[in-house]
């Protein structure tokens, strides 16, 4: 499938912000919040309008079909990962967490990393975002489905939403006050995929004066501390949605884009792997570099994320794409 450059910049600015915060958490302590919500939005918008195409074409989902696509994307570098992880820690061990091993390898390969599962490494709690986008993968294909054949999206994305937000509230009231505890559970976020799919399946344009409004606004709460309070699920997660919406329906449309923010879509064609790398890589260098290692392990992220998309992602998909089932699906 043809690469869209503007979401590719969208990409690469909610992996940046996502380096800016482990880099610098004091300067950008809302970065990491936002650039998981921008990537919760566009998985939203993109795994939708994957569905609604098999939908409007077939009538149906092949749903065996769409997850051994989903598994050819996101495991290989997963895999990748975890096998360096292992080594990283037989041999080096710099977290001194040889023992929580073992668990931390099951989290990560069984997209549990959401689940309140304890004895796993700190350097694999990023994985949390991969459960959270798998269990979307299992709950989201069969209702819209469900409310296509119906002729229903409307009704079921409203339902789900206010589903989604009463489980976020329930899990709320129950750890009240402790509220970041709910960060990395699975009932905190779904309803940002929802806005993505919504903006997917009913809107077709914003306009262009939205767009700096949309960027001011997610600068703003790059700054902001997110994290420990019910606002930061009710009402910030939902707000990022909301302006990573507006530039979806914006930038979805860009093939191409200017010289000086190329960099960028170079940089959301490797968000993925850089994703992978970026939190471990930190957390491994900082007992030897302080607070140098946020700065150098983006740099070493890069690097790594180059080498995953070269020699593990791109080879993979691009074997998929030339098998006969693939190809029906061109």
């Amino acid at each position: 499938m043809k690469r869209i450059a503007g979401l590719d910049v969208l990409r690469g600015i909610a992996i940046l912000l996502v380096m800016l915060r482990h880099a610098f958490p004091d300067v950008f302590p809302g970065a990491g919040v936002v650039g998981v919500v921008v990537f919760f939005t566009l998985s939203g918008y993109l795994i939708t309008g994957v569905l609604a195409r098999e939908l409007g074409s077939r009538g149906r989902v092949d749903f065996k079909r769409f997850y051994l696509r989903r598994a050819r994307r996101l495991l290989p570098a997963l895999i990748a990962l975890t096998v360096i992880f292992v080594v990283v820690t037989l041999v080096f061990d710099p977290l001194g967490e040889r023992d929580k091993l073992v668990r931390t390898v099951v989290v990560l390969l069984t997209f549990t990393g959401n689940l309140p599962i304890g004895g796993v490494s700190p350097a694999a709690f990023h994985g949390w975002t991969l459960a959270t986008e798998e269990q979307f993968y299992l709950l989201w294909p069969a209702l819209l489905a469900f409310a296509w054949v119906r002729n229903r999206t409307g009704a079921v994305l409203v339902v789900t939403a206010l589903g989604a937000l009463a489980a976020c509230t329930a899990t709320l009231i129950w750890l009240w006050p402790n509220a970041d505890n709910a960060y990395a559970l699975p009932t905190s976020w779904f309803v940002c995929f929802v806005i993505g799919a919504a903006t997917r399946l009913k809107l077709t344009s914003a306009p262009r004066w939205a767009v700096p409004i949309a960027l001011v606004g997610l600068a703003v709460l790059s700054v902001i501390p997110l994290r420990g309070h019910p606002l930061t699920y009710l009402v910030a997660g939902p707000a990022i949605a909301g302006c990573t919406a507006v530039l979806l329906l914006v930038w979805s449309k860009w093939e191409q884009v200017a010289t000086p923010i190329r960099p960028l879509v170079a940089l959301g064609v490797l968000s993925y792997g850089a994703y992978l790398w970026n939190y471990p890589l930190t957390l491994w260098l900082r007992p030897e570099l302080g607070a140098a290692a946020g700065p150098v392990a983006a740099v070493l992220t890069v690097v790594a994320a180059a080498l995953s998309w070269r020699y593990v992602e791109e080879p993979v998909m691009r074997r998929g794409s030339r098998s006969p089932e693939s190809a029906r699906l061109s």
